[in-house]
């Protein structure tokens, strides 16, 4: 087991937490501020998407933290039990976790999407490098 690469998905989930306080942080004063009546009938989203749209902007990251990251856990922690969390695994991670945490920087903020899909993109890098990496040492 080398588990050298589980800090990264520490630090990932640690940063997806943040993102969670700060959506809170900043949703519930603005629905207290629009004096929101919650409707049980309204479609999934309908109501929050009528807060401004840069307290929707953390909503939103926290829903991707939810997403495409989940194959990042899978990945880092198959590396750790396969023996091959450090090295070059464990830079690909970490650059992955750091792209991920500009990109919710760049959404929850000035929310440039231009930007925004470019970080995204980049994320991609070493993900695909990881998932070559984890399958290159199974396969070999």
């Amino acid at each position: 087991m080398d588990e050298e690469i589980i800090l990264p998905v520490i630090a990932l989930v640690s940063w997806s937490m943040i993102m969670w306080v700060w959506m809170y942080a900043t949703r519930i004063p603005a629905i207290s501020a629009a004096k929101m009546k919650f409707d049980p009938d309204a479609a999934r989203g309908q109501q929050m998407s009528t807060l401004p749209p840069n307290v929707c902007w953390k909503a939103d990251n926290y829903t991707h933290l939810m997403e495409q990251p989940t194959v990042f856990y899978a990945l880092a922690i198959s590396l750790a039990v396969i023996g091959e969390g450090g090295g070059v695994n464990l830079y690909l991670a970490w650059a992955y976790v750091v792209l991920r945490v500009v990109h919710s920087s760049v959404q929850a903020t000035v929310n440039i999407i231009e930007l925004r899909f470019l970080l995204f993109a980049l994320s991609n890098v070493p993900l695909f490098a990881l998932t070559f990496n984890a399958a290159k040492t199974l396969l070999s």
